[in-house]
């Protein structure tokens, strides 16, 4: 629910700061009438008048601003007193925060002033506004109407007569009939309630109208202001989000504070943070801080990002938020344990994630283990050393292993530049490159074949040398991160025009083989956005790689059971449809079939 603080005296442990006070820069002497002849009327006169002296520097005559906001039932009988003779003085309390307040009563041991107003800063004291005006005759003085007549007006003579001459009351309420707020933490209210300075303007001086009193003797001893007690209601300003602040009444208080002080700093809830609860906590802020709402209750809880406790900090991004359909906006901040991304969800370049810990896990990305020399430097992206979902790294031509620490079958010279392809019709030794058993370089003529393998020495058996059926086609279709492949990247319409496809399909891999000269990939294809000389029916056929290794990767990657966009060249005097670094191979998107189709349609003519 929203959270009120309690009202507290804010005048409490704070002194106001007057323009003057009796006896600052010498001892004064000042007349006044006790008090009970002023409250009690035994007699049509005040009665015999009594005079002092006052002096700032001794204690027992001194009248200063800090006892208009001592504790009124401890010393009812203490009072601030301004110099003589003064007409305009102000009383200003300044707060070192913002506060909420709800009234204000000044007691008077003077009669009340007949002209005063009453301000509010909310900027420190730059800028003043005024609160209430008050005046015996308010459009004499301020040119406004009494609220007397007029309810709401900004003026009122209800407490500006000289009578009663002491003790008398000057109330402001910021919340009354005339200012009806249904949620004390909108904007409007705010306006309202919200301030960091508060001042008083006594601005006109009036006598008691004592009956019989004959000439007063000296009349400037009576000439001043004085006020018993300053109170000042409200609360810490927490935005709804706190119903208490450190020092409150009824509240522990910071070691050495006096009792009551309404300190500014809330204790805040709702994971809300800040002096006055007005900004999230720093790992809460996956949607945008809210007020708690005085109308409904609402509480309006900062929320959580989701980190997985790899940072201890979010901010909101209004961009992530709206993309979201406003329902996440958090970005971590400063992501530790080696992951990164607007969640911590993945981990850094360099490292992988390791399956068999949770994603909270500190140590769920562990580093690669690349081999230097065989691992390739340009990936798919240049800061990736190794696969970050297998740990499998990028491997430099003719080098295999998760690692990337050998050559692969018959590859040879592991080194700087990966390894070189054995000269021979079989494997070679790894070191040396020389071909097991004497066995030549087959110089397959075009056209021709590898020969049959009863060629092979007799010492070998057929099982031996052939491909088992589960493993019949390529490494790329078993591990593909192992295989790295540059694709072939179009940036707009011109590109793909100006690469002159003479065909375009859309075809489902089924199985992929090595042919010893060559290799073939049979497709089935499912749909025809555009074909040349060469025929194509929704069936099964084969292409062909012009890319490839043996035991190695078909560039570009082909995954069986995937439907892709194929656009590529043909060989018309052979019918065969050819894949290479040129082609566009890209898993088939419903709206990516639907760019292709206009382009072809429109866009190359």
């Amino acid at each position: 629910r929203a959270c009120n603080p309690p009202v507290g005296n804010l005048a409490t442990g704070r002194t106001p700061v007057t323009s003057t006070t009796c006896g600052q820069n010498s001892t004064e002497l000042f007349c006044f009438y006790p008090e009970q002849n002023l409250l009690h009327h035994p007699s049509p006169g005040c009665g015999q008048p009594r005079c002092t002296k006052c002096n700032i520097n001794q204690p027992d005559n001194s009248h200063l601003p800090a006892d208009m906001t001592d504790d009124f039932f401890a010393n009812p009988m203490s009072w601030w007193q301004s110099a003589q003779g003064v007409h305009r003085e102000e009383i200003r309390l300044d707060f070192e925060t913002e506060f909420y307040l709800t009234h204000v009563i000044a007691v008077f041991k003077s009669p009340r002033p007949a002209a005063m107003v009453l301000e509010r800063s909310q900027d420190y004291g730059q800028t003043w506004r005024p609160y209430k005006y008050f005046s015996v005759n308010c459009t004499a003085t301020f040119g406004l109407q009494d609220d007397l007549v007029e309810e709401g007006s900004m003026c009122t003579s209800r407490y500006s007569d000289a009578v009663p001459c002491t003790r008398g009351e000057v109330i402001y309420r910021a919340l009354s009939p005339a200012n009806k707020i249904e949620d004390p933490y909108s904007p409007e209210a705010q306006d309202l309630l919200k301030l960091t300075n508060l001042r008083l303007l006594l601005l006109k001086r009036q006598e008691c109208p004592c009956h019989g009193s004959g000439l007063v003797e000296k009349p400037q001893r009576f000439a001043h202001y004085a006020i018993y007690d300053l109170i000042i209601r409200g609360s810490c300003f927490c935005n709804g989000h706190a119903e208490e602040s450190p020092g409150s009444v009824g509240f522990l208080g910071e070691p050495g504070s006096r009792v009551g002080i309404v300190h500014g700093k809330c204790v805040c809830r709702h994971n809300t943070a800040g002096d006055h609860c007005e900004r999230c906590a720093p790992l809460y802020n996956d949607q945008p801080w809210k007020p708690g709402d005085g109308k409904t209750g609402a509480p309006n809880e900062c929320r959580k990002c989701r980190c997985h406790n790899h940072a201890e900090s979010c901010h909101f991004d209004l961009s992530v938020w709206l993309a979201s359909g406003k329902r996440s906006g958090g970005v971590c901040d400063s992501c530790q344990h080696n992951t990164e991304g607007h969640r911590c969800q993945r981990c850094k370049p360099g490292f992988y994630r390791d399956r068999g810990k949770p994603l909270s896990s500190p140590d769920v990305c562990k580093p690669c283990a690349c081999q230097p020399m065989g691992s390739a430097n340009t990936t798919f992206s240049s800061s990736w050393r190794c696969h970050p979902r297998t740990g499998f790294c990028y491997c430099k031509p003719g080098v295999a292993g998760p690692s990337c620490d050998r050559c692969l079958v018959g590859y040879w010279g592991f080194g700087e530049s990966g390894c070189r392809p054995c000269d021979c019709a079989r494997d070679c030794d790894q070191r040396t490159g020389t071909c097991f058993h004497g066995e030549p370089f087959f110089n397959v003529p075009i056209g021709g074949r590898i020969p049959d393998l009863i060629q092979t020495p007799s010492n070998e058996s057929e099982e031996e040398w052939k491909w088992n059926d589960h493993e019949q086609g390529f490494s790329a279709l078993r591990h593909p991160e192992k295989c790295v492949c540059k694709e072939k990247v179009l940036r707009s319409v011109s590109d793909f025009c100006q690469m002159k496809y003479a065909y375009v399909i859309k075809a489902r891999i089924l199985s992929a083989h090595d042919k010893g000269t060559h290799a073939e990939v049979v497709v089935k294809v499912k749909k025809v956005l555009k074909s040349g000389k060469v025929k194509i029916a929704r069936s099964n056929r084969s292409i062909y790689p012009e890319s490839w290794t043996n035991r190695g990767c078909t560039c570009p990657i082909l995954n069986p059971g995937t439907d892709y966009l194929i656009a590529g060249q043909e060989d018309s005097r052979t019918g065969k449809l050819l894949v290479n670094m040129n082609s566009l191979v890209k898993p088939w998107k419903a709206y990516l079939g639907k760019q292709v189709s206009d382009i072809l349609r429109t866009g190359c003519k």
